[in-house]
């Protein structure tokens, strides 16, 4: 038992922290450049929400019951991300960027939704008919939350370097790294299979 979740745990974590599929990880960043460490609950809340959302989608994926196009999911997943990047770069430095945090979690819940979707299949394929799938599922997730916290606490920390040695305002902080991801996620869009 210790084994699978290990095994699955891993796979969650790994399924973050991977610089060779970089979305979540620059999901992670846009979402968090906004935030300092003295934000961490809100934080903690918006990941939380994402990693919920991933892991219904993951549920409803692997049990047939929601099944969306592999190109149309590659496609979506770096559109979130733009979203996320705008609403960063149209917020920032404004005070109602903070205010009505009820859209912004149901926003990276539904977001979540989407990414777990694109992992539905594989996943599927690496639960052995020994292991129970809702077992599996929430073991993976915990790993993915384990995963962002360690991508998080590492944004919050070159913020904290940028903004307090280098003093880059909060504001610089948020366009400028918007936009490089915005920059990063374009050509994924317009590359998709989707179009080809």
């Amino acid at each position: 038992m210790l084994d699978s979740f290990l095994k699955f745990f891993e796979l969650g974590l790994y399924h973050i922290v991977n610089f060779k599929s970089y979305d979540h990880i620059l999901f992670l960043v846009v979402l968090t450049t906004p935030y300092l460490f003295n934000d961490w609950k809100r934080l903690l809340l918006l990941v939380s929400s994402f990693t919920l959302g991933h892991t219904l989608s993951l549920l409803l994926g692997v049990y047939d019951i929601v099944n969306l196009n592999v190109n149309v999911t590659e496609w979506l997943i770096p559109f979130t991300i733009i979203i996320i990047a705008l609403y960063n770069i149209f917020t920032s430095g404004k005070s109602s960027k903070r205010s009505n945090p009820i859209v912004l979690f149901s926003i990276v819940l539904f977001f979540g939704f989407i990414h777990g979707l694109g992992f539905a299949n594989a996943f599927e394929s690496l639960v052995k008919s020994s292991e129970s799938t809702l077992l599996a599922v929430l073991e993976f997730a915990l790993g993915i939350e384990f995963g962002q916290f360690i991508i998080v606490f590492c944004v919050l920390f070159f913020g904290f370097i940028g903004q307090t040695i280098f003093r880059f305002s909060v504001r610089d902080w948020v366009m400028v790294l918007s936009a490089v991801v915005i920059g990063l996620m374009l050509p994924l869009i317009f590359n998709s299979p989707l179009f080809s």
